[in-house]
């Protein structure tokens, strides 16, 4: 199927584009046909975030979206952050607040619900969207640039040959090819490689978030009050913190991130997060309530100084998948629809030339001078500062912040990518955390349930390893399995000859990868410590299925 622009990844960044894309066409006057593929059941299933919206880029694209129903309404009424100890909190007042953590004009969304809306924009516009169609493969001109996608073929048996149910995966063609697949997105992660696109920049920053919706107790709610804290459970070493907002209709949306620069492997994102919501100024928003959703997913938080060159030959990155989120506002919605913006600009600028550049170029250059270049400017010292640790990079960004107001002189670097942090598990303490109660506190299996998450069984592992010894010979040995904890839904467990649960090596000790629990969240591509585990796509329509996410 031939377009002349394929967009892999039908979230903010990929819907923007395409819709930019047929308003220009149209006020052109020229057609520009636009394909999006998505791989979960619809868009939206695969979205998750916070989320705290500026509505400053959907302005820019959709001017009318109030009137055309978006489903952003609860505009934030207060915020507060607080500092964490084990049994009490630090409020701080609003004029010791950096601007990056004021919400006042931004909104509070479901992102996922946000995403649905787009969605039927650009059909109305004449995108063409397919969704449980995972691209699995990008495909090559003789010269090298990108010339499309091909996704995944259906049918697949576990043995890896074609079953009752096969169906043979499609080629999908386009002068440009946009990929917006979001955090860590397999086929950018090879467009990185393969171009080289990341030379000359600083490691790749990531964490990962982890999110529930609750329905709570009307008379703790207070729609659009925002809530982030930082420090416990944590300790001071380790980057992350939370979030809380309130959303319409008695609902909270209530989270935690973790910097996966992390250095202790006995450290589980998941059980922080539930040790969090026990804290005596959060546990009374919960209490009495439901917990109505739960989600994963990779964070790309490096900013600026870790952008790699977001062009080639063929195509671009767009969003997430290139990591234009501004982690010092904890908000990366109103940045991917910038960036899709952009870009399809410096497309349709391509298109209606008689020979169409192999390369859009202008994209990098309309990006230097927009808005979106002179925020993520203003915070491209917010990650590698707090990796310092709470006090110290407390300090850093409050001077950086407040005095400079994010253009001091001076630029702070990472230099050691996530996977190169752990330290033994000989080296570090132990972490013991108390068993989930069920009410406040819950264990994995039960939340990947209210994820919606479902894959076709008979379907060969979409977690693949390069090397099949490297699992108990290096990570359990050296660091006590660290998959079974930074994983969010139990999808790897080590286990003994019996079948027993190990942290150290034993007889007939092996790895069990069950990719059926799989969120999609890709963090264990991220910070497995040996690169050996590789994420793939599995067949379209798999995964979560979020709803108000």
């Amino acid at each position: 199927m031939d377009y002349d622009v394929v967009i892999v990844g039908a979230g903010p960044a990929g819907l923007s584009a395409a819709i930019r894309l047929r308003q220009l066409g149209l006020a052109m006057g020229r057609e520009i046909r636009v394909c999006v593929l998505e791989k979960g059941s619809e868009p939206g299933a695969h979205i998750l975030s916070g989320a705290v919206m500026d509505p400053i880029a959907i302005n820019e694209l959709l001017p009318d979206w109030k009137s055309s129903g978006a489903p952003i309404s609860t505009a934030v009424s207060e915020d507060r952050f607080m500092l964490l100890s084990p049994t009490k909190a630090i409020a701080f007042p609003q004029w010791m607040l950096p601007n990056c953590f004021k919400n006042h004009g931004n909104y509070v969304v479901s992102l996922s619900n946000v995403t649905r809306w787009m969605a039927q924009q650009a059909e109305a516009l004449g995108v063409e969207i397919f969704p449980g169609f995972a691209a699995a493969h990008v495909l090559y001109h003789p010269d090298g640039r990108v010339k499309g996608v091909a996704t995944g073929d259906m049918g697949i048996g576990k043995d890896g040959n074609p079953s009752a149910q096969f169906q043979r995966g499609m080629a999908l063609l386009g002068h440009y090819t946009l990929f917006a697949e979001g955090s860590r997105g397999h086929l950018g992660k090879q467009l990185i490689d393969r171009f080289k696109l990341d030379a000359a920049r600083d490691p790749q920053s990531y964490g990962i978030g982890l999110k529930e919706v609750w329905e709570i107790d009307p008379a703790q709610h207070q729609p659009g009050l925002v809530i982030h804290t930082a420090g416990w459970p944590l300790d001071s070493r380790t980057y992350g913190g939370s979030f809380m907002y309130h959303l319409d209709h008695h609902q909270v949306a209530i989270g935690y991130v973790v910097g996966l620069n992390y250095d202790n492997p006995w450290l589980s994102p998941f059980e922080e997060f539930q040790r969090y919501k026990t804290h005596p100024k959060i546990r009374p928003f919960l209490e009495g309530g439901k917990r109505i959703g739960y989600g994963a997913r990779a964070i790309t938080a490096g900013g600026l100084n870790c952008l790699p060159k977001f062009t080639f030959p063929g195509g671009a990155l767009l969003g997430c998948d290139a990591g234009f989120l501004n982690a010092s506002r904890i908000k990366g919605s109103h940045a991917a629809i910038k960036s899709g913006m952009l870009c399809a600009e410096a497309v349709a600028k391509e298109l209606a030339k008689d020979s169409p550049a192999a390369e859009p170029t202008e994209y990098a250059t309309q990006f230097e001078r927009s808005w979106l270049r002179e925020e993520l400017h203003r915070a491209r010292n917010f990650k590698p500062a707090m990796s310092k640790g709470l006090w110290l990079g407390t300090l850093i960004v409050g001077v950086d912040q407040k005095l400079f107001g994010g253009k001091a002189p001076w630029t702070l670097h990472s230099t050691t990518p996530d996977h190169c942090t752990l330290k033994p598990a000989s080296e570090c303490p132990p972490i013991h955390y108390p068993k989930p109660d069920g009410r406040l506190t819950f264990d994995r299996l039960s939340s990947v349930f209210l994820s919606g998450t479902t894959h076709e069984e008979n379907q060969p592992a979409h977690l693949t390893l390069n090397n099949q010894s490297v699992p108990v010979a290096t990570n359990l040995t050296r660091f006590a399995g660290p998959e079974s904890r930074y994983c969010p839904a139990g999808v790897y467990e080590y286990l003994d000859a019996s079948g027993n649960a190990i942290h150290a090596p034993a007889d007939g000790a092996r790895l069990q990868i069950n990719a059926q629990n799989c969120v999609h969240c890709k963090t264990c591509d991220i910070k497995d410590p040996t690169q050996n585990i590789v994420w793939v796509a599995p067949e379209g329509g798999g995964g979560p299925n979020y709803t108000g996410m």
